[in-house]
């Protein structure tokens, strides 16, 4: 793997616009069992509910075998079989709304290597700024992560027990369908969250993989769930451990003594730590 070359996406620029509609808002809401909101133009979309916006759209002749677009273009063409997306961090500076005429800049912010346990690991982050109409909405960087080839006969790293002492927490039942809503939502093609010939037979995994993201937007449903009148200021999230179907997640949080944060984390039946976050609170 040539880093220095991968390097050279460094500042490497994409832009796209797209008109935040309401169809996505009803469709999520859908998707997370809620009745279906009577979205008009000028509501606030939630946060993270960007995420079902300014989609890859690729053609199917452009797909890799994972499922995800070909390599080059925007991201480095890095030369590691298996990519997921680790974490990220957002500031959100004001909502965007139904009806905006929106515009996101991606800017490569570096590219990395090292080793690890599992072998070769390259980490990309990328920036994202959104525009709305009244201006700068969101800014955000994403983790990327990229891993060598599953080998079949590694083991689980050891697990990291989830903290206690909960203010909140609601079960989540995962299922192969609430992971296809999602993936078709965002217009994911990465086949270990709904191809489970693929995920087990060619990454090893034992069950169909919980998506990231899907995780990271429990995460911020809670707050808005018990802190209904509550501003997001930041949130950031990791991902701790891989969750697949059927798995229960016990999506938890709770507040900071001065009641300007929220700690937020999502806990497996046995107690192990999946995804940590943490968000600022206005």
């Amino acid at each position: 793997m040539d880093v220095e070359k991968l390097k050279q996406w460094v500042g490497q620029v994409a832009e796209a616009q797209d008109e935040i509609a309401g169809f996505p808002v009803a469709a999520l809401s859908a998707t997370l069992d809620y009745d279906a909101p009577q979205t008009r133009r000028g509501d606030a979309i939630a946060p993270l509910w960007h995420w079902l916006y300014f989609l890859p759209v690729y053609r199917r002749s452009e797909t890799g075998s994972d499922g995800h677009g070909s390599r080059g273009g925007f991201l480095p063409p890095v030369p590691l079989p298996r990519r997921m997306w680790a974490g990220g961090r957002v500031n959100f500076h004001q909502p965007l709304r139904i009806g905006d005429l929106a515009y996101k800049v991606s800017t490569i912010l570096d590219v990395s290597a090292k080793s690890g346990r599992s072998g070769s690991l390259a980490f990309v982050t990328v920036e994202h700024k959104y525009y709305g109409t009244s201006g700068l909405a969101i800014t955000e960087e994403q983790d990327i992560v990229y891993r060598e080839a599953a080998n079949p006969n590694a083991s689980m790293p050891a697990a990291v027990p989830a903290p206690t002492g909960e203010e909140w927490v609601q079960e989540v039942e995962t299922d192969p369908v609430l992971l296809f809503r999602f993936s078709a939502l965002t217009f994911n093609g990465h086949r270990i969250h709904y191809d489970k010939p693929y995920a087990s037979g060619v990454e090893h995994y034992p069950e169909l993989v919980v998506h990231g993201p899907l995780q990271a937007m429990l995460l911020l449903e809670l707050v808005r769930k018990y802190l209904p009148d509550a501003t997001v200021k930041t949130f950031s999230f990791r991902g701790v451990r891989p969750t697949f179907v059927p798995q229960r997640l016990f999506v938890c949080g709770k507040r900071s003594s001065d009641g300007k944060a929220v700690e937020l984390w999502i806990r497996h039946e046995d107690g192990a730590l999946a995804m940590s976050a943490s968000a600022e609170l206005a």
